[in-house]
C-alpha cells in the first residue's frame, strides 16, 4: 500500500442507468491497482448475500405492487448489511473502495424518482449508515433516452427471451420518471460540489474514463502518475 495512503478512501459512481458507471469503475479500479492500491469493486443494492438477494427482489419485473416506502426500506437494507460486513472493513485495512451507486441513487431513483422526496432519504442515511460519506462522488451525466435504451439492450442480451430473470424493473418507468431521477441528481450535486463532481458521460468510455481519473487525480491525489 503507497505510504501516503493512511486509511481508505471511499468513490462512488452514480447515475441513469446503462450510462456505464460499472464499467468506468472498473477501468478505474485497473489504473489505482496499477499504482499498488489495494481496490474493492462493489455494487447497490447488492455487494452481500443478503443485499444480492434483496437486489432480485428490487431489480425484477418479476416483482410487483412494491411501494414506494417499501422500495426504500430494502434498498436501506441492503446498504446498512453493505456498509458493515463489505465497506467499513475494506476502509479500516486501508482500501479504496468504488462503489456503483450509493444513497446518492436512492435520493435521486425513490426520492426523485418515486417523489418521496430528499428528506426520508437522508433521515434513513443517517440512522442507519452512520452518515457514511464518499470523499467523492463521480455523477455521469447522460442523455435520459439514450441511457435507459442502453440499459434495456444490455437486459435483451442478458435475456433475449424475456422471461426468465432480468434486472429491468426500473428501465420499464417513464421518461418523466427518469427526468426526475436526473434532475435530482443535479440538484445533489450542487448542493454538495465539494464531494460530487458531474462528468459528462454522452461521450465514448474511453473518454469518459479520461475525465475520471483526472477528476480522482485533482480531487483525491490518488492517481498523480495517471495521464
Amino acid at each position: 500500500m503507497p505510504a501516503h495512503l493512511h486509511r481508505g478512501k471511499f468513490i462512488t459512481f452514480e447515475g441513469l442507468d446503462g450510462c456505464g458507471k460499472s464499467t468506468q469503475a472498473e477501468k478505474l479500479a485497473a489504473v489505482l491497482r496499477e499504482q499498488g492500491f489495494q481496490v474493492l469493486v462493489t455494487r447497490e443494492p447488492g455487494g452481500t448475500a443478503t443485499g444480492e438477494k434483496i437486489r432480485h427482489l428490487l431489480l425484477d419485473t418479476s416483482t410487483a405492487g412494491l411501494s414506494p416506502f417499501a422500495e426504500l426500506a430494502l434498498m436501506f437494507a441492503s446498504r446498512a448489511q453493505h456498509i458493515e460486513e463489505v465497506i467499513q472493513p475494506a476502509l479500516a485495512q486501508g482500501q479504496v473502495v468504488l462503489c456503483d451507486r450509493f444513497t446518492d441513487s436512492t435520493e435521486a431513483y425513490q426520492g426523485g424518482g418515486r417523489k418521496l422526496g430528499s428528506e426520508p432519504v437522508l433521515a434513513l442515511h443517517r440512522i442507519l449508515c452512520g452518515d457514511l460519506k464518499p470523499e467523492l462522488t463521480i455523477l455521469m451525466d447522460s442523455d435520459v433516452a439514450a441511457s435507459v435504451e442502453r440499459a434495456r439492450r444490455r437486459n435483451r442480451r442478458r435475456d433475449p427471451t424475456g422471461r426468465g430473470e432480468n434486472e429491468n424493473r426500473f428501465e420499464q418507468e417513464s421518461r418523466a420518471f427518469f427526468g426526475r431521477v436526473r434532475n435530482t441528481y443535479l440538484a445533489i450535486a450542487a448542493r454538495e460540489p465539494g464531494r460530487v463532481v458531474l462528468v459528462d458521460a454522452r461521450g465514448s468510455a474511453d473518454e469518459t474514463h479520461a475525465q475520471i481519473v483526472k477528476v480522482v487525480r485533482r480531487k483525491l491525489k490518488l492517481a498523480a502518475k495517471t495521464a
